[in-house]
């Protein structure tokens, strides 16, 4: 097709991100992830139906949470990007929910043995933290995106890839949760096929998620994605390997 279309797919881009829903490319076929191994959210059910406090940690727009009814009497989340804040305010509060800026994963608004259970995808944290915000055998489930994920795009691009970043793995999470004091009871990781159908999910994708490529933009990697259109008009994709892992550790004392 022509170099019009190629701008076409790159100004579809520009379409407000909010919370954490990629629906927009991801409910339209745009972008498609194979199955992971297992379910977060049953993971999380099978803690959540005998919990009597909750902490949803990096809670996006509460998207999420919101799904997760009964919700326990006292629950709480936490967010640190402040876009994020009023709307997951706006859907959670009404749930009974508070939702907390958080900006120091080492400083977090809560008092000690608060919860007991604390939940977390795909957000940053402090063990020691966690630790301390949760009660005597509480719970603790992570699951986390891996140093490796999606690097297939950095390469297409000949964009930097974050080598310190590229270490954090399930075996780095699991040391670190165990020198806190935790107790693994359950862990999974996993790097599933993820595709991306057009040039302009591709943009959609790197704009919402910066820490894939922090210098990313349209104007800067033009060249390289026209080269990337070419290859997906080609092929009909591209594919590139996400990094998945999933922890459940107990507290212990």
């Amino acid at each position: 097709m022509t170099k019009d279309y190629f701008q076409f797919l790159l100004k579809q881009a520009d379409t407000p991100f909010k919370g954490w829903d990629f629906s927009y490319i991801s409910d339209t076929g745009r972008m498609a992830t194979e199955p992971i191994p297992w379910s977060y959210t049953n993971w999380v059910i099978q803690e959540l139906f005998h919990s009597e406090s909750l902490l949803d940690m990096g809670t996006g727009g509460g998207e999420y949470l919101s799904k997760l009814l009964p919700l326990p009497k006292s629950t709480a989340a936490t967010e640190g990007y402040k876009p994020n804040i009023p709307i997951a305010r706006k859907r959670l509060n009404p749930l009974g929910v508070e939702v907390y800026e958080v900006v120091d994963d080492y400083k977090l608004p809560f008092i000690d043995e608060q919860f007991d259970l604390v939940i977390n995808r795909h957000e940053s944290y402090s063990p020691e933290e966690i630790y301390r915000i949760l009660q005597h055998k509480g719970i603790f489930i992570t699951q986390q995106v891996g140093g490796t994920d999606n690097v297939r795009l950095n390469q297409l691009l000949g964009a930097p890839m974050d080598f310190g970043y590229a270490e954090w793995k399930l075996a780095k999470a699991v040391e670190d949760i165990e020198a806190a004091g935790f107790t693994i009871i359950g862990k999974e990781e996993a790097y599933p096929l993820t595709r991306f159908y057009d040039v302009g999910a591709i943009c959609y994708y790197l704009k919402a998620i910066p820490r894939q490529i922090d210098d990313f933009s349209i104007h800067k990697y033009e060249t390289q994605l026209y080269n990337i259109h070419k290859i997906i008009e080609e092929k009909g994709y591209i594919e590139a390997r996400s990094d998945r892992f999933i922890i459940k550790a107990v507290k212990n004392s």
